[in-house]
Formats: C-alpha cells, structure tokens, sequence
C-alpha cells in the first residue's frame, strides 16, 4: 500500500473540507457515508488507495472516478499490555551532567511518545529540590505515571519525592515509618545525562535513552526494593543504595570542586580521596537476612531454614569504606555491579564492608570492580545479605580541621558525608537503614540472573 509525504499532492488538501471515507467499503456501514447510496454507488469505482500524512495524521486516501476521500487512521490499543501509559508527567533536569537533557528528551523521546499517543505534561527543573516541591503538591490524578529526565541524583530526588508523597497521602508520619506506604505511580527512568547511570543500567542493563522509553511506552513495570536512612529517629530519605567512609568523602570533594567538568571533578576527588586515605572507627550492627532466591533453593531441598533471622550481628573496627545496596548498581565502571549479589527485589540488601588495609591492596580492590574478577576475594572484604544496618561512627568530630580530605564539607562538626544515590547527604554519628521490598514501581522490564562463572571477553 503506498504511502505519500506531507509534502506530496495530498497536503494540499489540508486546508480543505474534510470528508468521511472509509477504508474498505465492504467493511464500513453505509451510515458513515454522507449520502445514503451504497458504497459503490456513492464512490465509483476505487483507482488508488494508500496511507498519507495530512495535517500530521496518518490518513486512508481513496481515490474513486468521482471524488477524492480520506479518514484518519486511529491507532489501535495493543492486547496485553494494560499497563500501558496514556498521560505522564515529566520532569527533565537541564543540569544534568552535561547539559544534554532537553536536547535528549526533545530529539529522541518525546517523538516516542507523540507516536504512542501518550499526552505528556513537562515541567523543567530550575533548581536544586525543585521536583521534591513540585511533587508534594501536585495533583498527580489526571496521569499514569512519572518520568525523570536526567541521571541518578534527579531519578532519586524523584523517587524521594513520590514515596514521600505516598506517605502524606496515606496520612503517616514520615519520621516514625514502620512500614511505609507504596508509591502510587510508577517512574520511569530516561538516562539522558548522568556519569554513571546506576538506575537506569540496573534497570534495563543498558543506560540506553530508546530502550527507557520503549519500556514506558509498553507499560513494562518492574517492583523494586527501597531503603530507608534515618538518624535519631528522623527520615533523612528514601534511596536504593549507599556508601560511607571513602565512597563518602569522594563525594564530599567532587561537591567542593563543582567549577571542574564532571569527568574531572571526578577522577580529581578520587586521586585526592586516595592521598588521604584514612580508615573510619565504626560499629556495624545487622540483621541478617536470606534472599528469596536462596530461600527457594533450600524450600526445594526441604530445608526448614527461615527467611530471616531475629539476631543482631555486630562487627566493629577500622573500615576504609561501608556500601549498602539494594539494587545491583550496574555502571560503565561497574559492569558486574557495585553489588553483583543482590538483584531489584529479591528482599535483601547487600551490607559490604572494606576493613583497613594498605593503598596498594585498596586499589587493587576498586581496580576489580572494573574486571571480570572477584572484586570481594580479599582477606579484608567482607560481604553481608541483611534487611537493616545500624552504622555508628565512633570518632567524636566529624571533620578535622587540620585536613581537607573532605569531612570539610560536612555543614555540622558532629556530621559524617554519605553518598545515597549520588547526592551528599551530612547525618549524625549513627545512621539506620531498613529495607522495604517492592515499595516503588519503575518502568522497565526483568533482567535475568546473571552466571559469573560465563563471563569472558573476546574483545581482544
């Protein structure tokens, strides 16, 4: 069937009376038809007939010995996919990374969009916290889901502000959440910017902008684990992963230096976090948790082994770094993950823990995170699964103001830097993270178990 160009003869008829016409004459009654003859009589004999865009809408043109007719096609609601969006709301951070997120969005997605007939609303961030305040009070009946435009500190703030909204909905006190309430749409993640893209590449296994949006086009939603941080019985914020002591302050330098380009803000809080490298004294108290995925394994071999365990562990010592995390944290510079064990909503965190050690053997420890290597086969790793952590800093001061190894950035003498997500986050000496299983909704579709003992490289 041929299809013509707006450009072509059939656009010159835009400006037009636009008549009925159906595409097969057998198939259309004859109500649809201005006179009331037959289909035949009415329209002669058919001579051409083709699919062309008039007035931006894909058109049935019938061409018959005695008039020229054309009806728009309306796109047809593929079977099975019921969670397919018709209205979102969007959130784009201009900021992002390079500044590449409006181009993105506009270039690549909401063409996307425009196609599946999903009506859109945008709003455009113009400061840091803007979507946090945007979200609070906006009525969000009139859409099917959200979408953030940006990488991970803009996906997080959203995520943030959506579960807090959940709760405000729910009529709970954010700073006594026991078992917080479910956000009531789904995000999805479009990583139009971001250095690294940890959601996103977790989420779909490639931080790839067509692949985000195909997945909100088709309504593919993914249940999703979330943590909870609090101190001193207050909700700092809801998160998927986090680290502490050097993941910490690397951070805390990479904020100080935001004049520099992000690759080089980057690679320069990195360099200058290893110079000073300097253990935390922390005490670590868990409970230990065993995921779903062991937990079938052993209900299959009639093992009585519970879910979990009502004991507390405790470690306590001199930790170089402390990462809990929810979610895989899949990356460029990770491929295997920052936590290979854990999956999207498996029920369990991964509690991992780098006691203090030489530089050398702390490099070759970050240098595995890059490789098809164990990144946690060393004497001075240790790795967890659990379902709450209890991170106390023993030290009295949270900075040294001898040393800029940036616990100078923290606001409050009392305050240690965390990188949730990405954002710098200052708490007080003792922090609590609890998990809460499938608490979010986010577009994208299951990845599967990843085999580490196939992984290879032939590249070279």
């Amino acid at each position: 069937m041929p299809r013509g160009r707006r450009g072509g003869r059939v656009s010159a008829l835009e400006g037009g009376p636009e008549e009925e016409a159906p595409p097969a004459a057998a198939a259309v009654p004859s109500a649809l038809w201005v006179s009331g003859l037959q289909p035949e009589a009415a329209a002669g004999q058919t001579l051409l007939r083709g699919i062309f865009e008039i007035g931006r809408s894909s058109c049935d043109v019938v061409l018959s010995e005695l008039a020229l007719r054309w009806w728009p096609i309306q796109p047809e609601r593929p079977a099975g996919f019921s969670n397919r969006p018709k209205s979102l709301k969007v959130i784009l951070n201009p900021q992002s990374h390079k500044k590449e997120a409006t181009q993105v969005y506009y270039e690549k997605v909401e063409p996307l969009l425009r196609i599946a007939g999903i009506k859109t609303d945008v709003t455009i961030t113009e400061y840091e916290g803007h979507a946090l305040a945007l979200l609070k009070d906006c009525e969000l009946q009139e859409f099917d889901g959200v979408v953030c435009v940006g990488g991970d500190g803009s996906a997080s703030e959203v995520a943030h502000a959506l579960l807090l909204r959940a709760q405000k909905n729910a009529g709970k006190e954010t700073d006594c959440l026991l078992t917080p309430a479910r956000a009531q749409l789904p995000l999805g993640l479009i990583p139009a910017a971001g250095s690294t893209n940890v959601l996103a590449h977790s989420l779909h296994g490639i931080p790839h902008v067509v692949t985000a949006t195909l997945h909100i086009i088709m309504g593919h939603i993914q249940p999703v684990d979330v943590c909870t941080f609090s101190t001193t019985g207050k909700l700092l914020r809801f998160g998927f992963s986090a680290m502490f002591g050097f993941g910490g302050r690397t951070l805390a330098l990479a904020e100080k230096n935001r004049w520099m380009s992000p690759n080089q803000r980057r690679d320069f809080a990195v360099m200058k976090a290893l110079a000073k490298l300097k253990p935390e004294d922390c005490e670590i108290s868990f409970l230990p948790c065993i995921s779903s995925h062991d937990l079938q394994e052993w209900k299959a071999e009639g093992s009585p082994k519970s879910d979990s365990s009502d004991q507390w562990q405790t470690i306590q010592g001199q930790f170089l770094n402390v990462s809990i995390m929810a979610i895989p944290c899949l990356c460029s510079v990770a491929p295997r993950g920052l936590a290979p064990t854990t999956r999207l909503n498996n029920g369990s965190m991964a509690l991992i823990v780098v006691r203090n050690t030489s530089r050398p053997e702390f490099i070759k420890h970050l240098k595995r995170y890059a490789s098809v290597k164990n990144q946690f086969n060393f004497p001075f790793v240790e790795t967890y699964t659990v379902g709450e952590v209890r991170v106390r800093q023993r030290n009295k001061s949270g900075c040294d103001p001898e040393e800029d190894d940036g616990r100078q950035a923290a606001a409050s003498e009392h305050s240690f830097p965390w990188n949730i997500d990405g954002d710098l986050v200052e708490a007080e000496s003792e922090v609590l993270v609890k998990l809460h299983p499938r608490l979010i909704s986010l577009y994208g579709g299951s990845m599967e178990e990843m085999n580490d003992s196939k992984v290879t490289c032939n590249c070279l």
